[in-house]
């Protein structure tokens, strides 16, 4: 059975138990899917972030989901692209693997993904879709308990990436 699944459109609409934000370090709202995520739970999920504070970057923290359709809202820190220099590629990771096992710790069968750092944090978009389903993957060979992971495209130009790594 195949558990990874890709789908291109708005990541507040998708029917998972968990969704992921790609949050900054301060959990506010900012522009594009952070900001989308945050509009559509509205304020309840809001103040929950603000009484965590921070959250560093490759790190995740989880909430409830306010007005979503999914109960969570997982909160991954990715890293800004630097150049590549400042473990950009390993923050990108962690962030991945940090939400999968706050996933596993609340016993969540399905969860949707975002392109993390590839909006105004400016990861290289190719890149970013390797390492993120080579931690989904690496992930999934060791755990049984996440029924579904799904990668959730906004952009056509992400959605093609991932269509060829995953070569549906």
């Amino acid at each position: 059975m195949n558990r990874i699944a890709l789908v291109q459109g708005d990541i507040t609409r998708l029917d998972a138990e968990a969704i992921v934000n790609a949050a900054n370090e301060l959990l506010l709202p900012g522009g594009g899917v952070c900001g989308a995520i945050h509009r559509a739970a509205g304020p309840q999920m809001a103040e929950e972030c603000t009484r965590i504070g921070l959250c560093a970057t490759g790190q995740a923290v989880i909430t409830t989901a306010g007005n979503l359709k999914a109960h969570y809202v997982i909160h991954a820190v990715g890293p800004v692209w630097q150049g590549g220099g400042r473990n950009e590629p390993e923050l990108l990771a962690s962030a991945y693997r940090k939400s999968l096992e706050l996933a596993v710790a609340y016993h969540i069968k399905t969860i949707a993904f975002p392109n993390i750092s590839t909006g105004i944090y400016g990861f290289p978009k190719e890149m970013a879709a390797t390492i993120a389903v080579n931690a989904v993957n690496s992930f999934l060979s060791n755990n049984e308990t996440i029924r579904c992971i799904t990668f959730c495209c906004f952009d056509s130009d992400n959605y093609e990436l991932y269509k060829k790594l995953l070569h549906v």
